[in-house]
């Protein structure tokens, strides 16, 4: 199912306008596990940590679809009052002018105007709305996918976001601290992939030992990192298997490839190790030119 072009427009029920999306802003939820088979990735919010804490704040259940936004910029309008919660990389946030906090339940009146300015750190923010973003489901999410284009598709100027009803108690707490992207040397745990028996020593060793690089080649798919050769003592063929979030594929150039929610259910490269669903989340909030590092839980041999 293609990706849709337009969100419907409901007369008479609460919404956010989009004024202007930033760089790029889409709609995410849990995503669409299930579908592998036919080559739908499961998708949702590539910080899954980030987007779940904004619905925590704002009383929703744990699959609502929130606003995942990239480097800032998103502007929103309220049609009839919402309340809200924006979380992951933080940056300046003001409502009609005045700075609201990050981390913390926002109240916007009718009317009421909503900026995400560029975070200081990290990549993504997550606008979540009591209610949730209550656009039609594709195979049952909501989420963008960027590498199949099923899903709404991503936030344009003039487009009207319906606001689904409350579905839960107004929770106690009202602000929920979480850093993000604080640190220049991000630490990546992971575990053997299917393939490490294929890399030479040395290679497993330096996959280890080094500071890998994060490359401008990063998006939903997967991030790019560049550092040393990894040098295979296969040289077979591999057919196509399927891959997971986290799962660290090297293709021919020998640098490795780490894959995020959008990625393919399948490749044909040899994966030698896959990060943990936690750390994958700090991953999605790397920018280029922050360096990572592997620690492997138990012995990559």
């Amino acid at each position: 199912a293609p990706a849709q072009r337009r969100i419907p427009r409901p007369s008479g029920a609460r919404m956010l306008e989009v004024l202007g999306p930033g760089p790029r802003a889409t709609i995410q939820d849990g995503g669409r596990p299930g579908f592998a088979a036919i080559g739908v990735s499961p998708s949702g919010a590539a910080d899954r940590v980030a987007w779940a804490a904004g619905n925590r704040l704002v009383g929703n259940p744990s699959g609502a679809a929130s606003i995942e936004v990239t480097l800032g910029g998103l502007t929103v309008r309220s049609e009839g009052g919402a309340t809200v919660a924006l979380t992951g990389a933080a940056g300046p946030v003001d409502l009609d002018g005045r700075p609201v906090a990050m981390n913390a339940v926002v109240v916007m009146a009718r009317g009421a105007t909503l900026r995400v300015g560029p975070p200081e750190r990290g990549l993504r923010t997550y606008l979540a709305v009591r209610g949730g973003i209550d656009v039609p489901p594709v195979l049952g999410s909501r989420s963008h996918d960027d590498l199949s284009d099923v899903g709404p598709a991503p936030l344009a100027v003039g487009d009207r976001l319906p606001i689904g009803p409350p579905a839960g108690p107004v929770p106690e707490i009202d602000f929920q601290p979480r850093p993000v992207g604080t640190e220049q040397d991000v630490e990546l745990r992971c575990h053997p992939g299917p393939r490490a028996g294929w890399f030479t020593p040395a290679a497993l060793e330096t996959l280890t030992a080094t500071r890998w690089t994060v490359t401008d080649q990063l998006d939903r798919v997967g991030v790019r990192l560049a550092g040393p050769l990894l040098e295979r003592q296969d040289d077979r063929e591999l057919p196509s298997e399927g891959i997971v979030r986290g799962a660290v594929q090297v293709p021919p150039s020998g640098q490795p490839l780490v894959f995020l929610a959008d990625h393919p259910t399948t490749g044909g490269y040899p994966v030698i190790a896959a990060v943990t669903d936690a750390d994958t989340d700090r991953l999605a909030q790397v920018r280029p030119g922050q360096t990572v590092r592997f620690r492997p839980l138990r012995s990559l041999w």
